[in-house]
């Protein structure tokens, strides 16, 4: 009965924490919404493809030790661009059919798409610099 009462306490306290405002773990920023993870080929199609602004695409994989350290340094540095640019994150395990029709064989493989055409491609990890002047190339600055 009393491990009731502290369960029902504990549901009925108000949501707290990155989750609360709007049930996700990603914060609210222009920044942070410029970056999505690929749900489905149709999704990629609508939302990298046919985007009217540039695309950053990163395939990467749950178990790629780089791609762990190049997904947040490359997110940070989209968030910087203030929506100029997107980011669109493609697990090869989970959409292994855009991995094979964008040749990528090897994680991380980041694609640099502008009017549904990969204009840059770069594959392993990049030191900051490096990320800053592969964005500035694909947005024109």
């Amino acid at each position: 009965m009393a491990q009731r009462l502290a369960l029902q306490r504990l549901l009925s306290l108000p949501a707290r924490g990155p989750l609360a405002a709007h049930g996700r773990a990603f914060g609210t920023s222009a920044g942070r919404r410029s970056t999505f993870n690929v749900q489905d080929g149709s999704d990629f199609q609508d939302r990298v493809v046919n985007s009217p602004k540039p695309v950053v695409v990163d395939f990467h994989a749950q178990w790629c030790g780089p791609c762990k350290i190049l997904g947040p340094r490359l997110e940070k540095l989209v968030a910087k661009q203030e929506g100029k640019v997107l980011m669109a994150k493609v697990d090869i395990d989970d959409h292994t059919d855009l991995a094979i029709e964008y040749e990528v064989s090897a994680v991380p493989t980041v694609l640099a798409m502008k009017n549904g055409d990969v204009v840059d491609k770069f594959v392993g990890i990049k030191d900051e610099d490096q990320l800053e002047a592969f964005l500035k190339k694909l947005i024109g600055a």
